[in-house]
Parts: C-alpha cells; structure tokens; sequence
C-alpha cells in the first residue's frame, strides 16, 4: 500500500469537501449540505486549526487527496474529551487509507489534543466506520442519539483512551 500522510487543512483542500457532499457519501450524514454549509464548514475547519482547538487534515496518498480526517474539542457525558470523523472518496475506498489514517489522527491527537479521550460516532448504520472503531482499538460505549445539522442521528460511540503512558483502552 502507498504511503499515507495526513496534510493539514489549508484553503484550497475546499474541494475535497465538494467531492464528499454526495448523497452517497452523506447518506449517513442528513444528507448533503449547500454550497454555504460546506463554505462555513471549511471556514471552521480553518479557524479551529488555527487556534489549536482542533486538528483537520486532507489524506493524501502518492500526492492525491483521498478523503479527509481531524479532531476537535467537545464534551461528553460532563467531560472534556476530543472528537474525530473522517471520510474517503468512494474511487479510494476499500484500500485501507482509513485505517492508517486513523493511526495517524489518534498519533496528532495524543501529541496536540491536550484531552485523554478520543470519540467517533459513527451512525449505526455505518458498518465500514463500526468495523474500523472496533479493529483500531476504540471501545463501544453505547448507542446514542446525536444531533448533527438539523436532524438527530442514532450512532454508536466509540471511545479510546490518549494516554500515551498507559495505552489503556478508553
């Protein structure tokens, strides 16, 4: 497999999000969003970086942007824990980039977060992101509902400890 590397966002990665504002790619997601969603969306993304309350980054593989990961800064159940969610466009899928790049976002999260514990709620009927939560170590912590652009979702939460003394499973 090619090399995975995690480049952070910059202003012209706007049309990666363009590429995953499908009703494929969404069908997890309540749907696409509008062109000022997705505007304000990448603006966010921007913004948090810059003031270090999130890390969101485009996965490249051999110099080809195939999908986009990060974490940022929420809290769950009363605690200050970070969040990460990901993407890969449907020509890249099945290769194995997410995985590595879940590697590599737990590695920036531990390193810059400044929080122990990493969440992805990855819808229940997302089996691919389920399976990955799962293989990557996370630990299932529940069915949730979750509001997310205007609709409330029912996900999974998955959680994984950032302790990077103890490796302890979340």
């Amino acid at each position: 497999m090619s090399a995975v590397a995690l480049v952070p966002w910059h202003e012209e990665d706007r049309p990666l999000l363009d590429a995953a504002n499908t009703p494929e790619m969404t069908r997890y997601l309540a749907g696409p969003e509008t062109e000022e969603q997705l505007d304000t969306r990448h603006a966010r993304y921007l913004r948090l970086s810059r003031a270090g309350l999130a890390g969101m980054f485009r996965i490249e593989v051999a110099g080809e942007s195939v999908g986009s990961i990060g974490w940022w800064h929420t809290d769950w159940q009363n605690q200050e824990v970070c969040e990460t969610g990901w993407f890969i466009v449907p020509s890249a899928q099945g290769r194995g980039y997410a995985s590595r790049a879940v590697d590599l976002i737990v590695e920036e999260a531990r390193a810059h977060s400044g929080r122990a514990l990493l969440l992805a709620f990855p819808s229940v009927e997302n089996a691919a992101s389920n399976a990955l939560c799962s293989r990557k170590g996370f630990r299932f912590r529940g069915e949730e509902k979750f509001p997310f652009r205007g609709a409330v979702l029912t996900v999974n939460a998955w959680s994984l400890s950032l302790d990077a003394v103890t490796g302890e499973r979340g």
